[in-house]
């Protein structure tokens, strides 16, 4: 039996048998990590509680032959204490973990910055210093530039030229110039892709001194660009647009 010892979110939990749980992780040191809580959904279980979503959890897990076991699990942050009391930020979390969930898309495979993005943002919700909305967003759009999918916003994404370009297209991979402009593509107020540059670089002053129609425009824009990137859409952000 080989074990190992990782801290991670919990980002989604599934039944399990009669008294089990496969609990969705992502882990510190080694990345995406589905493991089996045996027990957990017992009322007498030691540490059932712990492995719910939003919880920053220290583990002990054992290497299985297609699940791993958790053996051990210690709460570090309960995140979802204050926020499932919220609606606005209760939905911007689900989408978060759904999100970090696809993004990383192998199984143990080290994820570090993503890792250290869901934590951050978790703990941001968790302390309500920001407008759900755009912690989500800033998430989601520095997510996808982990990946590898960051949107030009100072420069035409295809020819390069730099400047305050008037379209966003979103197949192409951000703000475009009026050369290489496509045909349906979104033209946003400068403000709007202002603020979407802000969240990318984590600019909360900037941010939190933007206008609400141009946080709705950069929220439209950011979820069509995720999803665009994505293979399977973000089933929990309709739930955030009704918000």
């Amino acid at each position: 039996m080989s074990l190992y010892r990782d801290e991670g979110v919990v980002l989604r939990t599934q039944k399990l048998g009669e008294a089990d749980r496969i609990v969705t992780l992502l882990t510190r040191n080694t990345g995406l990590v589905r493991a089996v809580g045996k027990g957990v959904r017992r009322t007498k279980s030691r540490f059932g509680a712990r492995l719910e979503p939003f919880s920053h959890v220290d583990l002990q897990l054992h290497t299985g032959r297609t699940l791993d076991v958790i053996t051990q699990a210690v709460t570090l942050h309960a995140y979802g204490e204050s926020i499932v009391a919220d609606y606005p930020r209760y939905t911007a979390a689900t989408a978060m973990l759904e999100t970090a969930e696809k993004v990383v898309v192998v199984e143990k495979e080290p994820s570090l910055r993503q890792f250290l993005l869901i934590i951050g943002a978790l703990r941001t919700l968790g302390e309500n210093a920001h407008d759900p909305r755009l912690v989500l967003d800033a998430f989601l759009v520095r997510s996808l530039a982990v990946a590898g999918y960051a949107p030009a916003l100072e420069e035409c994404a295809r020819c390069g030229a730099r400047g305050a370009h008037p379209s966003f297209a979103v197949h192409a991979g951000g703000v475009v110039c009026s050369v290489c402009r496509p045909h349906g593509v979104a033209n946003p107020a400068p403000e709007t892709v202002r603020l979407m540059s802000a969240l990318l670089r984590g600019d909360w002053q900037a941010a939190d001194a933007s206008e609400e129609r141009h946080r709705t425009e950069c929220s439209g824009l950011v979820a069509a660009y995720l999803q665009w990137h994505l293979e399977n859409g973000i089933r929990s952000l309709r739930l955030v647009e009704r918000t």
